[in-house]
């Protein structure tokens, strides 16, 4: 085979491939016999469609265009839907109204009204009650201001009638109804906790007394359950990592299970589930290290029993019967809809999507574990998934290096995944090496990792993300004078804090929706996250100095590095003006920069159309930055780079 650069390797794994059919299964609910879940497609105009499959695996959509089962409670949104006896309730994305679909029907039916303001009041989080639902509601006001958008749990009867069941805190998440009883447990937090700093676990009696179960300062509570025979499990970081808890009636709380990982992770969307309860006291649960899940079973008397199924990730587990139902991938495999049996048998309910690839064209990745500095948090060292170049068609001219890509997940509370990724084969098909970094503050490491970013974020990240590329570079794996970091959100501020507060670490970069200014985001961003960066930066205003310090846009004196910025024009997130501010810096300073934005995407992008044009751009942009032929097979139109002031 030819010897051709890095970088322009030619490969199958385009963009039009990545968005082809694209549509990863999302939330699972059993229903009897029949398994629902959401999907988001892509191809549909980003449009998340319901799925049910009945016990002799034929699948049908539930819900066809135009409808959207997509909530904007917290903005991130996540249990938008739900169903029992055939009957799905939603939250429709475009006006946010709560709409039911009776059993056989084809028309949903409005149970809530048009709100005053278009969208301003949400469902999320739905679990049926009875003839109704519970949900957490968010209510926005006409002043569009954070401080008086105002969050409760209600019961939303079929007809329409709205209880109000808790109010006054600022945020509250999964109601639960006990079985065949009155209790409701529930989790609460307040300003200026986020759920993953102080969430308490609260039941709610029939007279309407209320107990804390657990939670509160330096502890998170997640995903209660509760048993048939009324005891309640959840999860909690009192022990350092999310572990397993259970109050059975009228008892005292006490740890299930310390898997010495974390189980759970950081709530950022509605409706993560990481454990079921199965019949005769057995729990399907799953967790795993570096980078890497397994399904387990427990069983009573406490022995762990490891699954071997072929997945390394898994979530959204379900019961059914003596089953678990969850979404399950692997480093060869995109996510799968997969009912496991105790004895590890499986069943496929929802395939991953054809590709028509050998397994030989994905990149598998290796966890890394490299040295940083300390910088006063104790933690010397941090992580990476590393995927090497890998094309079986391609080969590089002897004595050339492969260029870096260093990813830098959002959050910055989140984490890497091994789970198959066509966002990243699209790279590491074409000869580059990604580097998917755990920077301190990441989840999976415990609570002491996740809270070394607290006051430090624009500081440890960057140490990290520095780090890893310099020892990847030092390693000879990869081209010092070629490397590039990205990513999205708040991986979009640690890429452009890196390129402004760590100038020649990197050769190029692109931030997707990301953070240039803190205190505009501090002033200007919704609700849910209008008080995070109190922890992770300083309470502001008092701490101003701290976010001019840490800021982008404040160091654009020091901003050299070229540069491309995609941005949605409708993100509430992380608004326009963010991008807006930043490209107007590079243009006076004159540094080269590419500039996308799309209209009617909002904080990440979902249409087909705009996910190539930000991948292909990108790749573009570091072609011409770096000097390296596109493919001409795929006719990617070179994306426009400012050069001049």
């Amino acid at each position: 085979m030819p010897a051709l650069p890095y970088g322009s390797w030619p490969t199958p794994i385009t963009s039009a491939l990545v968005v082809r059919a694209a549509a990863r299964p999302a939330e699972i609910v059993v229903d009897g016999a029949d398994v629902w879940w959401s999907e988001a497609r892509p191809g549909e105009g980003g449009r998340t469609a319901v799925v049910r499959c009945d016990a002799e695996g034929n699948r049908t959509d539930v819900l066809p265009p135009p409808w959207n089962a997509r909530t904007r409670v917290h903005e991130y949104g996540g249990g938008a839907w739900t169903a029992a006896d055939g009957v799905l309730w939603f939250t429709n994305f475009a006006d946010q109204r709560l709409y039911r679909l009776g059993a056989g029907e084809t028309e949903p039916v409005a149970v809530t009204p048009e709100p005053a303001v278009p969208a301003g009041v949400r469902h999320a989080d739905l679990r049926v009650d009875g003839d109704g639902v519970l949900a957490v509601r968010e209510t926005h006001t006409a002043s569009g201001t954070a401080t008086d958008v105002v969050n409760e749990i209600v019961r939303v009867s079929a007809d329409g009638s709205t209880e109000v069941l808790v109010t006054g805190p600022d945020f509250v998440s999964d109601p639960r109804r006990e079985p065949d009883g009155p209790a409701l447990a529930f989790l609460r937090w307040n300003h200026p906790d986020m759920p993953w700093d102080a969430a308490q676990l609260v039941v709610r009696d029939g007279e309407g007394g209320e107990h804390v179960i657990a939670g509160g300062p330096g502890e998170s509570v997640v995903q209660p359950v509760w048993g048939e025979d009324a005891s309640l499990w959840w999860l909690s970081d009192r022990t350092d990592v999310w572990s397993l808890y259970r109050r059975r009636p009228h008892g005292e709380a006490e740890l299930v299970l310390d898997a010495g990982t974390d189980i759970a992770g950081p709530a950022w969307v509605f409706g993560q589930s990481r454990y079921a309860l199965l019949p005769g006291g057995r729990v399907a649960i799953a967790f795993g290290s570096e980078g890497a899940d397994r399904l387990w079973i427990r069983e009573p008397d406490g022995e762990l029993r490891g699954l071997d199924l072929g997945y390394t990730a898994f979530g959204r587990l379900a019961a059914q019967d003596d089953t678990v139902v969850c979404v399950a991938g692997s480093p060869t495999s995109e996510p799968v809809v997969l009912r496991a049996a105790q004895d590890g048998g499986a069943r496929v309910l929802r395939p991953a999507r054809d590709l028509g690839l050998d397994p030989s064209w994905f990149s598998v990745p290796e966890h890394l574990t490299f040295p940083t500095a300390d910088a006063g948090t104790g933690i010397s060292e941090a992580h990476a998934l590393v995927y090497p170049p890998t094309n079986p068609q391609a080969t590089a001219p002897g004595g050339e290096q492969p260029p870096l890509l260093v990813v830098v997940h959002g959050g910055p509370t989140s984490s890497a995944s091994s789970v198959l990724d066509l966002d990243v084969q699209y790279w590491t098909s074409r000869g580059f090496c990604v580097a998917d970094v755990d920077y301190r503050g990441s989840t999976g490491y415990g609570r002491r990792y996740r809270e070394a970013l607290k006051g430090r974020w624009g500081v440890v990240d960057l140490d990290d993300v520095v780090a890893c590329a310099q020892h990847l570079a030092g390693a000879g794996r990869v081209d010092p004078a070629r490397m590039a970091i990205r990513g999205g959100s708040a991986g979009g501020y640690t890429t452009l804090a890196a390129l402004a507060l760590r100038p020649g670490a990197f050769s190029a970069g692109a931030s997707h929706f990301g953070v240039a200014d803190l205190a505009a985001l501090a002033e200007h961003t919704h609700k849910f996250e209008s008080r995070y960066l109190d922890g992770l930066v300083a309470p502001y205003p008092a701490g101003a100095e701290v976010y001019a310090e840490r800021s982008p846009l404040a160091h654009v004196d020091a901003l050299d590095t070229p540069l491309a910025v995609f941005q949605g024009e409708e993100d509430r997130v992380v608004p326009l003006e963010q991008a807006e501010s930043i490209v107007a810096a590079l243009r006076e300073k004159g540094v080269p920069h590419a500039y996308l934005l799309f209209p009617g995407e909002q904080h990440g992008f979902r249409k087909a159309e705009n996910i190539r044009a930000a991948l292909d751009g990108e790749l573009s942009f570091y072609a011409q930055i770096w000097g390296f032929d596109l493919p001409v097979e795929e006719g990617i139109e070179p994306i426009a780079v400012v050069r001049g002031g």
